[in-house]
């Protein structure tokens, strides 16, 4: 018996290496068809220097004129005055673009919106189920982790899905709860969780399957431990991401 457990534990080593190994061969390809779909978000203003600004990531869907990202990264007020307009940022064929996007839909309770290009089109990434994601898999995103210091160069890392649970996370006390806090608790949905880093540019990030690049989820935050500098100096190393049902009820 002892035998056929050893045994048994090795097979199931071997295996699960295999499953790494064999993910981590076809990502670079994957990431190759993912990245021309990927932007960074932000604003433009002429007069403001610099007069471009990153406030997070989105990716391009359907018929490639929308963009999704998070709500909260276009959650801002626009100076209008000054002209300030939200924006999408973007390589294409070695050149670095910028082309303004109007505001459509936005959902803040699954933290999500759709941007409108005025022109054009960029390549779409395909809508996964994500009702298939199960804890354990490997998956990758791609994104603009720390806003505009490392530019137009989008970053990948990846992770597993640790643990599918509730959006609503417990506190210790109930001096700790806020507005945001106790509404999710009253309409709780369940969000993946992730052993992988990200940082607050990669709010937005579309999370997808390595072999095909079907998107299952987009990024929206991270676990953060104490103060909010805390998430670039010391990453917790688990981050949350909504599931992409969410998002194709919001582009019907």
């Amino acid at each position: 018996m002892g035998i056929r457990l050893v045994c048994g534990l090795i097979s199931v080593l071997l295996g699960t290496g295999a499953w790494a190994e064999a993910g981590s061969e076809l990502l670079p390809g994957t990431i190759l068809k993912v990245k021309p779909s990927v932007v960074a978000v932000g604003t433009y203003m002429p007069a403001r220097n610099p007069n471009a600004v990153f406030l997070g990531t989105g990716f391009a869907v359907g018929d490639g004129r929308k963009v999704v990202t998070n709500a909260h990264v276009v959650g801002k007020q626009l100076d209008v005055g000054h002209l300030e307009r939200f924006a999408i940022f973007y390589r294409q064929d070695g050149n670095e673009l910028m082309q303004e996007v109007s505001l459509g839909q936005t959902d803040s309770q699954h933290d999500l919106a759709v941007l409108t290009l005025t022109q054009g089109r960029l390549p779409a990434l395909e809508l996964a189920d994500s009702t298939t994601v199960r804890e354990g898999e490997l998956y990758a995103f791609t994104g603009y982790p720390i806003g505009m210091v490392l530019g137009l160069y989008p970053v990948t890392h990846r992770g597993i899905v640790s643990a599918i649970s509730p959006n609503a996370i417990p506190v210790i006390s109930s001096k700790q709860l806020n507005f945001k806090m106790v509404k999710s608790l009253t309409t709780p949905f369940d969000v993946f969780q992730l052993d992988a880093t990200a940082y607050p540019g990669n709010s937005g990030s579309p999370l997808y399957d390595i072999s095909d690049a079907k998107v299952v989820g987009i990024i929206n935050k991270v676990f953060v431990q104490g103060s909010k500098e805390n998430a670039i100096s010391n990453p917790s190393g688990i981050s949350y991401a909504i599931p992409a049902e969410h998002i194709r009820k919001l582009l019907m």
